[in-house]
Order: C-alpha cells, then structure tokens, then sequence
C-alpha cells in the first residue's frame, strides 16, 4: 500500500486502501499498523489534520481493530 508522509513528531506516514477500508500508519518509531474498517472519511480528516498524532489518538487508536504489521 502507498503511503503518503504527514507532518507530525509521532507519525510517518499513512496509507488507506478504499476498496478493504484498511487504513496503515507507519510511525517514526518504525512501527507498522493496519486499522481494519476505517472510512474513508476518517483517513482524509487524518492526513488533513493539523496535529494528524492528536486525531490519530482521538479517533482512530482505541476505535477500530487493529493488527501490528513490523517494527
């Protein structure tokens, strides 16, 4: 999946497949998530985001399943 780089301390970049609705994060820890059901919606209020690790806390971190990819 492509991801695209975010202006934040605490993520890398993001990425968001519209046909599975799976959305990954790559933080600048190098960790790898895949968040499962995510709409398409919550990923562009993401990348658009002034603090895109606020939202990403906010919104998406305890809200949708979610499978550690590497490190």
């Amino acid at each position: 999946m492509r991801r695209t780089p975010v202006e934040s301390s605490a993520i890398e970049s993001v990425g968001y497949d519209p046909q599975t609705a799976v959305l990954e994060v790559e933080f600048t820890s190098g960790e790898l998530y895949r968040y499962f059901a995510v709409p398409r919606a919550v990923y562009r209020e993401l990348v658009e985001a002034e603090s895109p690790g606020h939202y990403f806390g906010e919104h998406i971190r305890e809200v949708y399943p979610t499978e550690h990819v590497l490190r």
